[in-house]
């Protein structure tokens, strides 16, 4: 019924400017990090693009300067599966940059093969969940700075699929990638309403997003089935463009101002699963 209502629901737009504001995107150099990036330069911001690859980081500058016509986009590198990258980064951010209005928590893995990252997290979990907290912690005094700022978090609607198994965080004793993915996005749900209580009175919001099924190369690792599925189902996914849209909104929607924690998808509040909501 929610996707029937979705695809009857009027598309969100806003004028909004971001003059004087500065933006950090992770993984921003494909994908809807990179089509976020545009939007956002478009409006005006001073866009920060981090990213791990810095040869297709720093051709994606050249594509976002490009499309925007804003010539205030940098890109810097960052590793989250590596605590040393993160703390380096936030180090030469926090010296470098006198504002954080808006971070946005993009970058992610998808159904990968098992492996782990330089500080030994089961590499999904530690990309889309462990590496983004302890950026957000890194760079939160200078955000608190900023406020009126926000966090968004790009979660996904797979939160709904597992829930946090705390007895093996790391799936050492057993490894399902669906399962493991899910138990990310779920941590990424539960991040962002303990922030919202953390944050409140700082003026700092937090937000965590369904961004659709969005056609990007996080499909890369899907197996037989899942790719038939999605071949299937290619019409009713979403491009790049398209898939960016909700985190545009909970980056730039003045309506949310007052609101923090929330859940969102397709530019609108969404119902987030129970464990999401415990």
């Amino acid at each position: 019924m929610q996707g029937l209502r979705n695809i009857f629901r009027k598309s969100w737009s806003s004028a909004e400017r971001l003059d004087g504001k500065t933006v950090l995107i992770t993984g921003a150099n494909s994908g809807i990090g990179k089509e976020t990036a545009i939007d956002l330069a478009k409006r005006g911001a001073k866009v920060i693009m981090a990213c791990r690859d810095m040869d297709r980081a720093q051709a994606a500058v050249k594509d976002v300067i490009e499309s925007s016509g804003n010539q205030n986009v940098v890109c810097m590198k960052l590793d989250l599966a590596e605590g040393k990258s993160i703390r380096e980064f936030a180090e030469a951010f926090n010296q470098g940059e006198p504002r954080l209005d808006i971070l946005i928590n993009n970058a992610g893995v998808m159904m990968c093969p098992y492996g782990k990252t330089a500080d030994g997290f089961e590499m999904q979990i530690g990309i889309n969940h462990f590496g983004h907290f302890l950026l957000t912690h890194l760079l939160l005094d200078l955000i608190k700075r900023s406020a009126p700022a926000r966090i968004v978090t790009v979660s996904s609607m797979a939160h709904s699929w597992s829930s946090i198994n705390l007895d093996d965080i790391n799936s050492e004793k057993s490894y399902d990638k669906k399962k493991a993915y899910s138990q990310s996005k779920l941590a990424n749900v539960l991040f962002t309403r303990s922030l919202a209580q953390r944050l409140k009175g700082t003026g700092v919001t937090a937000y965590s997003l369904h961004p659709g099924v969005v056609q990007t190369e996080l499909w890369r690792h899907l197996g037989g089935p899942e790719q038939f599925f999605l071949t299937i189902a290619k019409p009713f996914t979403k491009n790049s463009a398209q898939g960016a849209q909700t985190t545009i909104y909970c980056a730039v929607e003045p309506s949310l101002e007052k609101e923090s924690g929330g859940y969102y998808s397709d530019c609108a509040p969404a119902s987030c699963s129970a464990p999401g909501r415990d």
